[in-house]
């Protein structure tokens, strides 16, 4: 696989995962203060991740079959 441009892994894949993890870490904060709302966070933020574990992949072997 070719190198791609930086700021394409960067936007795809580097921003959202960080809000994934926010997400998260919200959830945590929440689930640790006994508000269970928390929960429904850290849902999210595992569901956010693995759209972009998904996308990755997806991207990852679209370039390859394409050749860029």
């Amino acid at each position: 696989m070719k190198s791609t441009d930086p700021q394409f892994i960067y936007m795809i894949l580097v921003l959202p995962s960080l809000f994934g993890l926010t997400l998260m870490g919200e959830g945590i904060y929440k689930c640790a203060h006994e508000e269970w709302s928390g929960l429904i966070s850290i849902f999210f933020g595992i569901l956010f991740i693995a759209m972009v574990a998904f996308a990755y992949f997806f991207f990852s072997s679209y370039m390859v079959t394409r050749g860029v």
